[in-house]
C-alpha cells in the first residue's frame, strides 16, 4: 500500500500532502495520512467521520493525523482509538517528523522559516500549486489558523523561481501561488523590500515559458502597488482575484478584527477593474457572525453587487475553540443557515450574469480532465471536443448551464 493521503481544506494542504509522501514512507511502513483542516467546525467533523470510515474499511491500518486539525484540536484527534499518531504542521514536511523521535503537534508556533514544498505536479490537478508563504501574524477573532500554521514566513524568491522552472520543465502550463496570508509575502525575508507583486514580476521575468500565473486568496487591503502594476501590465498574470472580504458591514469587520473597511473593499475592486477591465473577483464571505443584525447582513449581501463579485465562497459562521468570536453573542443557527443560503443565491445570480456575458465570445481555455477546462478568469468551461489535459485551446462559447460555460 505504501503511503495513502486523504486531504481536507486549502490548496496548501493539497500540495503538502503530495510533498509529505516521501517522508511518511521513508521507513517502509504502510500508512494512511489524514491531512486535516480546522477552518470550520464542519471541516473537523468531516475529517473525523472519514477517519472512522477508513478504520472500518481497512481494519488494522495505521492512521496518522496531521494538518491544522492536529494542531488546534489535538485532544479531539488524540482521543480517537482509530488514530495511531499525530504529526504536527511544524513536522510534517521534515523527515524527522515521521520518525519515532517526532514530537507531535505544538512546534509550529516556533517556526521561523517556511519549508520549501517542492512538487513538480499534484496528482489529479492540471494546475500546479506553489506554496510561497505559510502562517499568519494577524488575529482575526473568528480564526484559529494562525495557531495551526504558526507565524508568517516566506519562501525565498530564488527557491520559488526554481520550483516554477521545475514545473514548466515537466510540462506545466499554469502555476498558482498559494499561502495562508499570501499578501504578507516577503516581509520576513532579509533581502531588500520584497512583496507579492515583486515576486510575481520576478517569476514572469525569469520563466518566460510559463503560460499562466494565478494567485490564490489575497487580502485586498495588503495588496502592494507592484501587484496592481503587474495586474495591469502582465498578460500572463491571470485576471482573477479571490478576495478575503468576510463581511460588508464596518462594525462587523471591526469585531472580526479585519484590516479593511467596506469602502476599502469597493475601492480596491474599482481600482483593479480600471487597471484590468477583464478582471473577475471571487470572495470569501461569512454569514451569521456573532452580533450580526439583519441590516448588517444586508450590507454583506449588497457588497456582491457593489464589488462586482462573481465566484463566492460562503461560510456559515461556526465558533472555533479559544477564539474571541466564540465568546460573542451568537446568531441563531436557523438564521445563520438562512443568511448563508441568501448569500449563495446572490452569488449564483452574479455568476449567471457573468456567464450570460460570455456567450458568443472566444476564450482561451486550459483543458483539464473530464472534458472541462478553465478560462483565464477561472470560469469553468465544458469542452465539446476532447482535449488533452494541460493543453491550451481557443473555443467559442455557445451557452451555459448556470454553473459553467459550454463551448461550441
Amino acid at each position: 500500500m505504501g503511503v495513502e493521503t486523504l486531504t481536507f481544506g486549502c490548496r496548501l494542504n493539497i500540495v503538502e500532502s503530495e510533498a509529505l509522501r516521501a517522508h511518511a514512507g521513508a521507513d517502509g511502513r504502510d500508512r494512511i495520512v489524514v491531512n486535516t483542516c480546522a477552518v470550520t467546525a464542519e471541516a473537523g467533523r468531516q475529517a473525523r467521520k472519514a477517519i472512522r470510515r477508513i478504520a472500518r474499511e481497512q481494519p488494522g491500518a495505521e492512521i496518522v493525523v496531521t494538518g491544522c486539525g492536529a494542531e488546534v484540536e489535538t485532544a479531539a484527534y488524540a482521543s480517537m482509538p482509530e488514530v495511531a499518531r499525530l504529526v504536527g504542521n511544524g513536522e510534517k514536511l521534515r523527515p524527522e517528523g515521521w520518525s519515532a523521535a517526532g514530537t507531535g503537534p505544538g512546534s509550529v508556533m516556533l517556526s521561523r522559516a517556511a519549508d520549501s514544498t517542492r512538487v513538480a505536479a499534484v496528482a489529479g490537478h492540471t494546475r500546479a500549486f506553489v506554496p510561497v508563504q505559510n502562517g499568519c501574524d494577524h488575529r482575526c477573532t473568528f480564526c484559529v489558523i494562525p495557531f495551526g500554521r504558526g507565524p508568517s514566513r516566506s519562501v525565498p524568491v530564488a527557491d520559488v523561481i526554481a520550483q516554477v522552472e521545475t514545473i514548466v520543465a515537466h510540462g506545466g502550463r499554469e502555476v498558482v501561488l498559494t499561502g495562508v496570508d499570501l499578501t504578507a509575502y516577503g516581509r520576513d525575508l532579509p533581502e531588500a523590500p520584497i512583496s507579492l507583486g515583486y515576486l510575481v514580476r520576478a517569476i514572469l521575468r525569469a520563466v518566460p515559458e510559463l503560460a499562466r500565473l494565478r494567485l490564490s486568496s489575497i487580502d485586498s487591503v495588503e495588496a502592494d502597488d507592484a501587484l496592481l502594476v503587474a495586474l495591469a501590465e502582465e498578460e500572463r498574470l491571470m485576471p482573477h482575484l479571490h478576495l478575503s472580504l468576510q463581511a460588508g458591514d464596518d462594525l462587523i469587520l471591526k469585531r472580526m478584527k479585519r484590516r479593511h473597511s467596506r469602502a476599502d473593499a469597493i475601492r480596491f475592486c474599482e481600482t483593479a477593474r480600471r487597471l484590468r477591465p477583464d478582471v473577475v473577483f471571487g470572495a470569501d464571505l461569512i454569514a451569521g457572525f456573532p452580533t450580526e443584525t439583519e441590516a448588517q447582513f444586508a450590507r454583506s449581501l449588497d457588497l456582491v453587487a457593489e464589488c462586482g463579485l462573481t465566484h463566492l465562497h460562503v461560510f456559515p459562521y461556526s465558533p472555533r475553540p479559544e477564539t474571541p468570536a466564540a465568546r460573542m453573542p451568537p446568531v441563531a443557527q436557523g438564521t445563520i443557515r438562512e443568511r448563508a443560503a441568501r448569500l449563495r443565491e446572490a452569488g449564483a445570480e452574479a455568476l449567471r450574469r457573468h456567464l450570460d456575458a460570455q456567450i458568443g465570445r472566444w476564450l482561451t481555455v486550459l483543458a483539464e480532465r473530464g472534458g472541462t477546462g478553465r478560462a483565464e478568469d477561472f470560469t469553468p468551461v465544458r469542452l465539446v471536443a476532447e482535449a488533452e489535459p494541460g493543453t491550451m485551446c481557443a473555443v467559442a462559447i455557445a451557452a451555459h448551464d448556470g454553473a459553467r460555460l459550454i463551448a461550441a
